[in-house]
């Protein structure tokens, strides 16, 4: 197959996917007499990544594979396509978002202990309705509650490939700093936990972020007295799409 044939396939398939598309689901495109080696398929990306550059779009390789997705300069002026009203989330989901990320697998009890404020269970449930955490297992003590991770899912929606590209935890002063390219809708009052407090989106995250960098030495989920019980890597889960 001819390379610029195999490049323009290569990007009407993921122009047409409304989901990243991995290496594995590109080469499916191809008839067995057909397929290209993986050198070519991977050069077309890199052909293709070019191509996009001081274009309004831009193609990123996420956890789940590559796809098209708007540029953030331009993100202003194309969000306006969109006239259904944004999910709006608060910022004790957020924070709890944020705990579980960086200090998976964690259990609820934990990020209570660290947030200092008991952690609404329409909070947990938001999270996995929106496919960003799942229960990874259950940690071996009694009542085995379960331990929470962060999903492929919530890897696509910020841009990452893997965990280890959530920026240092000191670093993050601004909860704009935990969004993704096309930005989450503004914080809403979390009227289902009376003990959560709410604030605007760029407002600084609180001492209870903090804290958890500061005590991570007391709550190591890896300490060598620590037993748990965790299921495989997480798996692929749909994501939004942005052409």
């Amino acid at each position: 197959m001819e390379f610029e044939l195999l490049k323009r396939i290569v990007e009407a398939a993921l122009l047409a996917s409304s989901t990243p598309l991995s290496l594995p689901q590109l080469f499916t495109l191809f008839a067995e007499d057909e397929q290209p080696n993986h050198d070519d398929l991977a050069r077309a990306l890199a052909e293709l990544a070019r191509d996009s550059e001081g274009r309004g779009i831009e193609l990123k390789e996420v956890a789940s594979g590559f796809r098209y997705q708007v540029r953030a300069e331009v993100n202003p002026w194309v969000s306006r396509l969109w006239t259904e009203r944004q999910t709006r989330y608060s910022r004790a989901q957020l924070e709890t978002l944020a705990l579980i990320a960086y200090r998976q697998p964690i259990t609820r009890g934990e990020i209570e202990n660290i947030r200092g404020v008991a952690v609404s269970s329409n909070i947990v449930k938001t999270l996995e309705e929106r496919e960003w955490i799942r229960t990874v297992g259950h940690r071996d003590v009694p009542g085995r509650p379960e331990l929470f991770g962060t999903t492929r899912a919530f890897l696509d929606y910020f841009n990452l490939k893997s965990l280890d590209e959530l920026p240092p935890l000191a670093e993050i002063r601004d909860l704009q700093d935990f969004e993704p390219q096309l930005g989450l809708a503004p914080v809403a009052n979390d009227t289902a936990d009376e003990t959560e407090s709410t604030s605007p989106q760029h407002e600084t995250i609180t001492a209870e972020a903090t804290e958890l960098h500061a005590t991570s030495e007391e709550h190591d989920l890896a300490d060598e007295g620590d037993t748990t019980t965790t299921s495989a890597d997480t798996a692929p889960a749909p994501t939004e799409h942005t052409p």
